[in-house]
């Protein structure tokens, strides 16, 4: 089994895939966002989907289950009103309504050890349906 980091809280684990994936798109820039999800059985946070570079917001929408919590990371880029070009990374915990309660505790309490293991994250969002995480609060917050 490959290493993982340990989140203390509630004893699951981030693989090394979420931390290579996630510095291959900080650095790199070969993915635009990431998806990951919770492997009760095996209590770790594995990559459950990668954009690629060509893909966009509406791509990672698309990837989130209607039925079931994720987290993301998106790395969006932008011009600022000096015409700079600038890059910040969200990260993005997806909690549906109607979701179960136990299911929704263990992604809540789950949330910072991934965060503490994924380095450079600017901004941070919880979006319990899409109008909490679309394009317009993205940008909003990135000003």
């Amino acid at each position: 089994m490959a290493m993982a980091f340990k989140m203390a809280t509630t004893g699951m684990w981030v693989t090394d895939e979420c931390k290579t994936s996630f510095m291959e798109m900080k650095w790199k820039k070969v993915h635009r966002f990431i998806v990951f999800k919770i492997n009760e059985a095996s209590r770790l946070v594995t990559v459950d989907k990668v954009g690629g570079p060509g893909e966009g917001y509406d791509e990672l929408a698309a990837s989130l289950p209607a039925d079931d919590c994720r987290y993301a990371v998106f790395d969006f880029d932008f011009v600022t009103t000096d015409n700079c070009k600038k890059s910040k990374i969200f990260f993005i915990a997806c909690h549906q309504v109607h979701q179960g309660l136990e299911k929704k505790m263990l992604y809540a309490t789950s949330k910072e050890g991934l965060r503490r293991a994924l380095e450079g994250i600017h901004y941070d969002m919880q979006a319990t349906d899409p109008t909490e995480m679309g394009m317009d609060v993205i940008k909003d917050r990135a000003k």
